[in-house]
Order: structure tokens, then C-alpha cells, then sequence
């Protein structure tokens, strides 16, 4: 008989288990498990509408392992469930999981998106467990109170889907409603959630929707049938099918395709309390190839997915935040989707990481384009500038190569190969993130940077822990701009308004300053000031939009943060009515010293 419970996949409840899958034109569907020693008759499904098949397993309980079995004429098709919350691999059984989770009560609230600090993970090498001895979202739990420290308040989750094999990256999901079973179980991942929320810390996770698989994949012609050996029901059967990571593309025109990827979104938002989302390569839903201005290779239907999935939570629960990583610079990805926008909430900018990276890895200082840089600072979509991610690492910028492009860096090994703990290395990557933290935008840190981690990163190489201890000082600068950032002392809050003025820009000395307001005034205007050469100064005069005191915040040449620092006194200044009419377009003129490469930070 059709089940009268509601859902899809493996739905337990008092007395039973309900099954439901969708498997249009089939001759027949049977669910085969532990309950019924894997019997093919046992406990056939009964066709409902619109291709879908459900029964009551009156047998079945939570623990259990199990499969449907397909019939669609000749064929006979052992299928793993779509929507299977827990399997004990990639291509081994379904196990029948109980969603319900007993959430403790937490003062967390989601951040306003312009306080959001965000910490990118990739759990398999953030801290390694002592069993399996991989990183495990119970090796990420034992290490939130050093985060917390640390001050960011949001951690982004790079994909946890189950994958084929142990070592991933994870985009390439081969079950998106099961945790990767090497990192835990999703149980394991809601544990982790609560513990983060207990700490002050949001959860974003990154979900794959521009493609599936390839390897490992089970909905792959899930029910026989397809069109020129092609994905089948759950995927596009032309030329659409086509991406990067192979003919794995998901058909976002048919209905039932759609449903299940909004459904997927709603288990991490609803079921999981997940704190929101980054969409990878969404310029892969949108356009067969990635383009931007190319409508002859546009897909309609997953820019209305994108619309939808937005529109649900932005409906259901809108302080949680979607992020588009699209980086092909197109700001309809964050219009709202009144206007014809995809409605994400943010969006990755590589143009940032590209300049700013440019300008602090290039060995030369003449070759640091300071203009370039200002134009990095002030760049946004559309009016808020807010609207972007902006970093100088994240996974895709520090790999090594998986084929047989050039291997990518972190920042400290870029600027000088095998001497990333170099003077040099250390003042010229904080100079960056120095950069990220105080610029409009969202910031973002990969794991790791907080402590130097140098050469390149690799799904099988855990980040180096002792490197904390060893650059203790560089951790206490991280820890101190963010907290700057987030206006721990309340005299920085314009760190995290809309407005900016790069108002002085000199390309010869290669000096840069701007000032950051929300409202402007005593504790909300900032300056920051930032030195790229290798050069010292005593006295160095710029503009200021106030008269009156300056009270230094941050320098980064302190030599608490390195003993080899040169602890050029940035001094705390007098600004006085400027004695040529303006200085850099402001009315008040002050000076202050500084370092070579270093920042100032210096407010009322």
C-alpha cells in the first residue's frame, strides 16, 4: 500500500519505516534490506503519482542497511537511495537514519553579515583525529575554543557529502544527503554544529549543485533509462549534460530534479542548522560553459533554481546567508530576484585576491601598483560592500596542482619560495590580510594563515598545529585585526560600514591610506594606513576627516608580534586645519610613523 507518511528516502516512524522514491516508467520497485534478508519480493513499493513509489516496512528499524531494487523491463537495478542520510560508503548500502536530534539551547545568534568574519575549513586536514587518523568533525569539536580566540565567527565548510575514496577536496559529491563517512556521521555534523553555536560561531557549508559525481555515482541512469548513454532521469541527456567534471551536469528544468536539490538545501538550513551556504561554481548553473554575455549557452532553468532556492530561505529563515562563488564578476548573482537577480546574499571576489595578492608577493616595490590596489578596496556590486568575499587565500588559490597545472601557494611560501618565515614572508603576508580585514567586504581566512602555514595545500596533508606555538606573535596579530574588524573596544566600528575613502594614494613611495566610517564620528571613523616598501618613516603626513586626537589601534611593526619587527613608533597624532587649504581632499592633516610594510590603524 502507498504510505501515508510524508518525506522521501527512508522515513522511520513508531512501528516502521517508510520508503519513498522517485523512479518514473519503471515496471516495478522493491526495497531490500537487513529487514527482509534482502529479498527482491518481499516488500515491493506501490506506484503513488508522477512516477514516485512508496510502502510502510513494518519490519524495518533505525541502524539498518538497505537498497531498492529497480525493474524497467529487462533490466534489474540495485539502487542506492537518492535521499540517503547515512551510508557505510560511496558504493556500499543505504543505512536507515533517524533525522530527529535533541538541540540544546544556545544564546547563538546568526551575525549580521557586515560583522561575519569568515574561517574556511577543509575538515579531513584541519586537525587530525587519533582514529581514522584523518581530521573528523570530533577532531574540529576539540579545537573551537582556539577559533573562538582567535575571534572569527563563522567557519565555511568546504563540501562533506559523501565522496568516493577517503581524500577529497569534496567537489565531487556522490550522495548529497550523506555526511562523508570518513569525517562522521551527520549526527557527528549536527554535534559539531551545536558545539560551534555554543562557541559563537556560524556554520556555513559548501554545497555542489553545478555537478554530480563523477565517480561513485548511483543516480547515473538511476532507472536504465537515458538518451545516447547519457546520465539518465537525474541529469541532463544533451549537450547541457557537459561540464569540466564530466556529463554529470542535474537537469534543472525537470520539476522532480529541482525538488530534490531544494530539498537538499532545507536538510542543511532546517534539519542540520546550518547558518547558510556557498554555492560552488555557480557560473556552471547558469551557463553550459561558465560565461558570462553568452545567451546562446545559458541555462534558464538553474538560474531560476538558484532564484528559488534563495527565495525559500530568504522566506523561511533570512539572517541565514547564501554566497555565490562565481568569480566571472557578474553582480546579478546578488541582485535580489525581484529585479531579475539570483538574490545570494554575497559573492566570492577574485579580482580582490588577484591585485592584492599581486601587490604583496611581487618581489620588487617598484612593481606594486597602488592603484590598482585602491581600486581593489573601493570595488563592490552594486552599492554594498557587502556583497563580496574578499581574501588573499582560499583552497582553490594555495593547492597543489590534482593535475598537471603549476602547484598554487600560501601566501608566506609565494613570496619567497622555501623561506616562507622570512621577514619578508611574514610582513608582506599579514600586510595582505591586514588588507582583508579592514577593507569593505566580507573577510575570509583559509586555515591555517592565522599561523603561517607555508607550501602548498593538499586534501592529505593536516595542517601543522606546533606552528601556532612557533609563531605565536603572528597568531596574536590575526587575533588582533579581527578583533579590530569586529569592533571588539568599540572604537573601530567603521571597520564594518558601507563607506570608504581611498583618499591618499602614493604610487612613488608606494603609502596608501583610507578612511572607513559607518556614521562617522568619535569611535566609528577609522584610518588605516599601509606602507608597501620596504621602508621606514618617522614622520609621514595625510589627511584626516576629523580634527583632534588620534589614538593608534594597531601597528603591525610591534615587535610583540615578531622580535625581529622593527617597532617604528606609530605614533598617536594631532590633527590640525590643513596649512595649504586641504590635505588629500580633507580639511585636517596629521602625521604619524611607520614601518616598513606595515598598517596602521588609528581612530578617536
Amino acid at each position: 500500500m502507498v504510505s501515508t507518511h510524508t518525506g522521501m528516502g527512508a522515513i522511520p516512524f513508531d512501528g516502521g519505516v517508510a520508503f519513498r522514491v522517485w523512479a518514473p516508467s519503471v515496471s516495478s520497485v522493491a526495497v531490500v534490506g537487513d529487514f527482509n534478508a534482502w529479498s527482491e519480493t518481499a516488500n515491493l513499493l506501490t506506484h503513488e503519482v508522477n512516477g514516485y513509489w512508496s510502502t510502510d516496512v513494518l519490519d524495518a528499524r533505525v541502524g539498518q542497511e538497505y537498497k531498492f531494487v529497480i525493474r524497467n523491463g529487462e533490466q534489474i537495478l540495485w539502487k542506492q537511495d537518492p535521499y540517503a542520510r547515512n551510508l557505510n560508503n560511496s558504493d556500499g548500502n543505504c543505512i536507515i537514519y533517524d533525522s530527529s536530534y535533541d538541540w540544546s539551547p544556545t544564546n547563538f545568534t546568526m551575525p549580521a553579515w557586515n560583522q561575519l568574519v569568515i574561517y574556511e575549513m577543509h575538515v579531513g586536514t584541519f586537525n587530525d583525529d587519533i582514529d581514522p587518523g584523518l581530521g573528523t568533525f570530533r577532531s574540529v569539536r576539540a579545537r573551537l575554543p582556539e577559533l573562538q580566540a582567535l575571534g572569527i565567527n563563522a567557519i565555511q565548510v568546504m563540501p562533506t557529502a559523501e565522496f568516493p575514496g577517503d581524500l577529497s577536496w569534496g567537489y565531487n559529491p556522490s550522495h548529497p544527503f550523506a555526511i562523508e563517512s570518513v569525517l562522521g556521521t551527520l549526527t557527528d555534523f549536527k554535534n559539531f554544529i551545536q558545539t560551534s553555536h555554543e562557541h559563537g560561531i556560524a556554520v556555513l557549508l559548501d554545497v555542489v549543485y553545478n555537478h554530480l559525481g563523477p565517480n561513485d555515482l548511483d543516480l547515473w541512469q538511476f532507472t536504465g533509462w537515458n538518451i545516447d548513454g547519457k546520465g539518465g532521469i537525474y541529469f541532463y541527456n544533451d549537450r547541457r549534460s557537459d561540464t569540466p567534471w564530466g556529463q554529470t551536469r542535474p537537469d534543472y528544468g525537470r520539476g522532480e530534479v529541482r525538488e530534490y536539490i531544494r530539498d537538499n538545501v532545507l536538510m542543511w538550513i532546517e534539519e542540520c542548522h546550518v547558518d547558510g551556504l556557498r554555492l560552488d561554481a555557480t557560473a556552471f548553473i547558469r551557463n553550459t560553459f561558465g560565461n558570462n554575455n553568452d545567451p546562446a549557452n545559458d541555462i534558464p532553468d538553474g538560474w531560476s533554481l538558484m532564484q528559488w532556492i534563495n527565495n525559500e530561505i530568504r522566506a523561511r529563515q533570512p539572517e541565514k546567508i547564501t554566497i555565490a562563488e562565481d568569480i566571472r564578476n557578474n553582480e546579478w548573482l546578488t541582485k535580489d530576484t525581484g529585479s531579475g537577480g539570483a538574490g545570494f546574499g554575497s559573492q566570492w571576489d577574485l579580482n580582490f585576491h588577484n591585485v592584492i595578492r599581486e601587490a604583496i608577493v611581487n618581489p620588487s616595490d617598484q612593481g606594486r601598483n597602488m592603484f590598482a590596489v585602491r581600486d581593489a578596496i573601493y570595488s563592490r556590486f552594486e552599492t554594498d560592500g557587502f556583497k563580496r568575499v574578499i581574501y588573499t587565500e582560499s583552497h582553490d588559490e594555495v593547492a597543489k596542482s590534482l593535475d598537471d597545472k603549476p602547484d598554487r601557494y600560501r601566501v608566506p611560501e609565494d613570496i619567497w619560495r622555501g623561506n616562507a618565515d622570512s621577514w619578508f614572508s611574514r610582513k608582506r603576508s599579514t600586510l595582505g590580510a591586514a588588507l582583508v580585514l579592514t577593507s569593505p567586504g566580507i573577510p575570509m581566512l583559509f586555515q591555517g594563515q592565522e599561523f603561517l602555514a607555508w607550501g602548498s595545500w593538499s586534501d592529505h596533508t593536516p595542517i601543522d598545529w606546533s606552528q601556532k606555538d612557533t609563531y605565536s606573535g603572528i597568531w596574536d596579530m590575526y587575533q588582533a585585526l579581527i578583533r579590530l574588524r569586529r569592533n571588539w573596544f568599540n572604537n573601530t566600528r567603521g571597520l564594518r560600514g558601507q563607506h570608504v575613502n581611498v583618499h591618499h594614494v602614493n604610487n612613488n613611495d608606494k603609502m596608501i591610506a583610507f578612511h572607513r566610517w559607518e556614521n562617522g564620528g568619535p569611535g566609528d571613523d577609522v584610518i588605516v594606513v599601509i606602507n608597501m616598501s620596504d621602508r621606514n618613516y618617522n614622520s609621514y603626513n595625510i589627511g584626516f576627516p576629523r580634527e583632534g586626537i588620534w589614538y593608534v589601534r594597531f601597528n603591525s611593526d610591534w615587535q610583540g608580534f615578531s622580535p625581529d619587527f622593527g617597532n617604528q613608533p606609530g605614533y598617536d597624532t594631532t590633527a590640525g586645519r590643513a596649512i595649504w587649504g586641504d590635505t588629500d581632499g580633507m580639511a585636517f592633516s596629521g602625521n604619524t610613523g611607520i614601518g616598513a610594510y606595515s598598517v596602521l590603524m588609528l581612530s578617536q
